[in-house]
């Protein structure tokens, strides 16, 4: 097996060796013409794996990097050396042909037959070929590498060595060549070479002060020149400082002045708030006092069209007050909000609302035409709550309190749940703490649908809470 790194090969003609640039010789072994080279499988392999440019670079330069070769199989490399052989051949006909045609060729002198060279022919008739390494005796490739390598070794080892050797030649010439000086001669070079040590000394001690000198001059330079740094860093120091003073100053007056103004714009605002509440008050009394007036005189007109034609016929009595025991621990109520006791408050107040609020169609739409999707029976606090907890922020409930002759409104806000009471004595409604009546719980909840309920809390109704799906829970106070 031949290395597939080197390799050499000897061809039919006149063995050739092939160098390449590392001095190695490539070895070109000789194969015999195989016909239809280029139809066999190794040479369709061998065009797949290199480009036609790179064969026939290859080709040209009769050369193959070894990197490139170890790539290749047996079979690639030998179609690969039988295409160069080949390309060898063509070169060498193509040269004796154009020789002979150009007549470049002469007849040399015959010399003598003594000094010919015959080439060795074998069994075969033909040229006989070596091919190195097959034999047993044969060294083989890396052993005459590695003799070239020791030859290159010794050759440059001796020279090292003869460089060595003539440059202790010199100093042991100039060491033993003083013995045989005259004594004289001794005695001068002792005095130059005296004279030369002191120059030295003195020009090595010049050479200190000089550098002593530099380096104080130097020293003081950068004394200077950091308290000149020192100085205008400070100047800057302080410069920044009365700027930042300055600015700061600027930012405190401004921050004061805007604060100044923020609460003059709170202040008027809150006070066009509270004229335009108080106008609205006033406006919405004038319009309570006129709708009663207009409702008094109505019905002054119909007790006098009713005189005139009822007759003797009496007046429809008013229902009997429930007497209510009233204990020690009795809390004090507001003016004008009637209270029930838990024992059959719940019947009291159904009666109350059949009485006297389902003639004047509380808890219907403005236009009475039927009810409220807001409106809702006497549920609990904790009822309207959990209703109100699944809708967003904004939804409202009206519900028929539980404890008073009255409505509560809950209103579901950001954060919480609040609950305002709605007194319907009088025959109006208003919220307690507010000035305002209306003469239905739909007005009252219309007017708020644009005004807040209180101003730091901002309650708008926005949209109604309604009945569960599948079942209302006012029924009872309709049948």
């Amino acid at each position: 097996m031949t290395s597939q790194r080197q390799i050499e090969i000897l061809f039919r003609k006149p063995v050739s060796h092939h160098w390449n640039t590392s001095g190695f010789p490539v070895q070109l072994r000789s194969f015999p013409s195989t016909p239809n080279i280029q139809n066999s499988l190794p040479w369709t392999r061998l065009v797949r794996r290199f480009s036609s440019t790179m064969l026939q670079q290859i080709l040209t330069d009769m050369f193959i990097d070894p990197e490139l070769l170890a790539e290749l199989n047996e079979d690639q490399k030998q179609v690969l050396f039988i295409k160069m052989r080949e390309e060898q051949v063509r070169r060498w006909k193509e040269r004796e042909a154009r020789l002979e045609k150009e007549g470049a060729t002469q007849k040399t002198a015959k010399k003598d037959p003594a000094k010919s060279v015959q080439w060795l022919t074998g069994l075969d008739k033909d040229v006989w070929v070596w091919v190195m390494g097959d034999h047993t005796n044969d060294k083989s490739y890396e052993q005459i590498c590695d003799e070239i390598f020791a030859q290159r070794a010794a050759m440059q080892a001796q020279k090292e060595a003869e460089e060595l050797r003539a440059k202790k030649e010199v100093e042991l010439v100039k060491r033993f060549s003083c013995v045989l000086m005259d004594p004289e001669l001794q005695l001068r070079e002792e005095e130059e070479r005296q004279e030369r040590e002191r120059q030295e000394v003195v020009k090595q001690e010049q050479a200190r002060q000089a550098a002593a000198e530099e380096q104080s001059r130097l020293e003081e330079e950068l004394k200077k020149k950091e308290e000149e740094e020192r100085r205008k860093a400070e100047d800057e120091v302080r410069r920044l400082e009365q700027k930042r003073k300055q600015e700061i100053y600027m930012d405190l007056k401004e921050i004061k002045e805007e604060r100044d103004d923020q609460h003059w714009q709170d202040s008027l605002r809150k006070s066009k708030a509270a004229d335009l509440r108080r106008r609205s008050i006033a406006k919405q009394t004038r319009e309570d006092h006129r709708r009663r007036s207009v409702k008094a005189l109505e019905q002054g007109r119909v007790a006098a069209v009713a005189r005139v034609f009822g007759g003797d016929d009496k007046p429809v009595p008013l229902p009997k007050p429930r007497s209510l025991t009233v204990t020690s621990d009795t809390l004090k109520r507001k003016q004008g909000v009637r209270r029930t006791m838990s024992t059959s408050g719940r019947e009291h107040i159904i009666r109350w609302f059949q009485e006297e609020q389902l003639p004047v169609r509380a808890g219907f739409e403005k236009d009475q035409s039927r009810i409220a999707p807001w409106f809702h029976g006497i549920i609990s606090r904790q009822e309207a709550e959990d209703l109100l907890r699944e809708e967003a922020p904004g939804h409202f409930l009206m519900r028929v309190s539980e404890r008073i002759l009255g409505y509560v409104l809950s209103y579901r806000s950001e954060d919480s749940f609040r609950h305002f009471l709605v007194d319907a004595t009088g025959g109006c409604y208003m919220l307690l703490g507010h000035q305002i009546r209306f003469g239905s719980l739909a007005e009252l909840v219309e007017y708020h649908e644009g005004e807040p309920i209180t101003m730091s809390g901002g309650e708008l109704l926005l949209q109604p809470c309604g009945q569960r799906p599948g079942s209302v829970d006012y029924a009872e106070l309709f049948t």
